[in-house]
């Protein structure tokens, strides 16, 4: 919490000026991930500063890059040394799954927005998900997330605005179907 009370991302940008202004902002946000930072907070935060249309490919390439930081990290921490921690059938499955079908398992992770992200990352670094399918994956799948908190972001300063109300039913509907597939997933108990 208090990483996210010590990040302006306006002060930020305000000290680059100029041509430097989209690589601050790309490197902020690549560490920002790293840092375990919200996304939904620097997905908005990139719609206040850049607008609809440069945020959210500004935002997309951000998760990209805090991604493949954090994959190329995990990977070089030693996934075989971190390899025993995967116990329980729980995660030996996700790394099955993750090893296996590495393209649609990230995809899923990323179009889940109850998923961690940064908790996505380090996981496929410790899987044995191939790099060029989970970066992929990533990038496809932050697309409708980012694209809605962005928009937020760069209609906030207008609550009634068509953008900003879309955007926040896009959001609310997403938390939702977050929730309803939680409940889904729950253990049940025998009756």
């Amino acid at each position: 919490m208090a990483s996210l009370l010590l990040w302006d991302p306006s002060a930020v940008l305000a000290a680059a000026s100029g041509p430097w202004r989209i690589p601050v902002a790309l490197a902020a946000y690549g560490f920002g991930s790293m840092a375990f930072l919200p996304r939904p907070a620097m997905n908005a935060g990139m719609g206040l500063l850049f607008g609809s249309v440069w945020g959210v490919p500004l935002a997309v390439a951000g998760s990209a890059i805090g991604a493949a930081a954090a994959f190329v990290l995990g990977r070089s921490l030693g996934r075989e040394a971190l390899r025993p921690l995967v116990r329980g059938r729980v995660l030996t499955e996700i790394d099955r799954r993750l090893s296996e079908q590495g393209f649609r398992s990230v995809l899923l992770i990323r179009l889940f927005p109850g998923a961690p992200f940064q908790a996505g990352n380090f996981a496929c670094a410790f899987s044995g998900v191939k790099f060029w399918p989970y970066l992929l994956a990533t990038v496809i799948g932050v697309v409708p997330t980012t694209t809605a908190y962005v928009v937020a972001g760069a209609s906030a300063s207008s609550p009634t605005s068509p953008a900003f109300l879309i955007s926040a039913g896009v959001i609310a509907t997403m938390c939702a179907f977050s929730a309803f597939s939680l409940w889904r997933a729950r253990p049940r108990r025998s009756a």
